[in-house]
Order: C-alpha cells, then structure tokens, then sequence
C-alpha cells in the first residue's frame, strides 16, 4: 500500500482524526499516539534521519543500542556494529523522510512506533516502506533497540 507523499498522508489521517490523542479503554488505560510518545519516536529518527541524510552510518548506528535487532531491507542483523555496516553499503545520496503513524507506551523507557518512510536516491525512483521500531530509554538516552523494514507493494 503505498500512502503517495508524506504530506497527502499527514493531511488525511489529520482529517479523519486518526492517530491523534490519546483513547480510554474500559480499565481507564491509556492507548493510542500521545504527543509525548510521538516525541520520544521523533527524538530518536530524527538523529537517524540527519545521519542517512549525512551518509553517516557512525552517527545512524549511534541511535541504535548494542543488542539491537535491526531489518532494513535485508536479513537481519543484531548489534550497533551491523546496523552502521548495512548503512555504509547505502548509496551517496540516499535520504529518509518519514511519517510517524502510532505509538504505543509499552511499559516506562519503552516506546513503540509504526512510521511510513521515504527512502529517496539520486538514481532511481524513491521506496516507500513501513517501518517498526521500539524506543528503549538508556542511560545514553533513547535508543532503537529494535527496527524492522516491511515492504508492502
């Protein structure tokens, strides 16, 4: 499913009041995106953005923990050392622009987001996928400790 240009998307789901604000269920829970989770979730992307933009993976791999269990678009791979190989075999010119749709607070210092990103190049057409990933609080800061790519066509 493909959500055309970040701002088509951002403007639709505004529209239909969608993932905006927080909703009770029947124990008095909170779910659904809170603008303090989505900060959490736009804390951590955002140094990844500057570093795929940048062509850094150093500073990519930074925003990552050492555990982390990382998929873009090929098979997994665990650790901080994995993440910043597989954004080193990236092209120059490869830039991310991203969507965030939901969050969830799973627990305190872990914060789950579901994002639509754009992988733009200089060379060919741009990719757009959903992306997962889970925020944990280290004594670093927040850091992915885990992200998966899903390509749905």
């Amino acid at each position: 499913m493909n959500h055309g240009p970040l701002e088509t998307l951002s403007e639709g789901r505004e529209a239909r009041g969608e993932g905006r604000g927080a909703r009770g269920d029947d124990r008095g829970a909170r779910v659904g995106t809170t603008s303090e989770d989505e900060q959490v979730i736009r804390e951590v992307m955002d140094r990844w953005k500057a570093g795929v933009d940048a062509h850094e993976p150093a500073e990519v791999g930074g925003c990552f923990t050492e555990d982390a269990i990382f998929q873009g678009m090929r098979p997994y791979t665990v650790g901080r050392q994995g993440v910043t190989d597989y954004y080193a075999s990236q092209p120059m010119g490869m830039r991310a622009a991203y969507k965030v749709l939901e969050t969830r607070r799973l627990a305190e210092g872990l914060v789950l987001g579901y994002l639509w990103v754009d992988f733009s190049y200089t060379d060919k057409a741009t990719l757009g996928v959903h992306l997962g990933v889970l925020a944990t609080r280290t004594t670093d800061g927040w850091r992915l400790a885990h992200y998966q790519v899903s390509y749905l066509a």
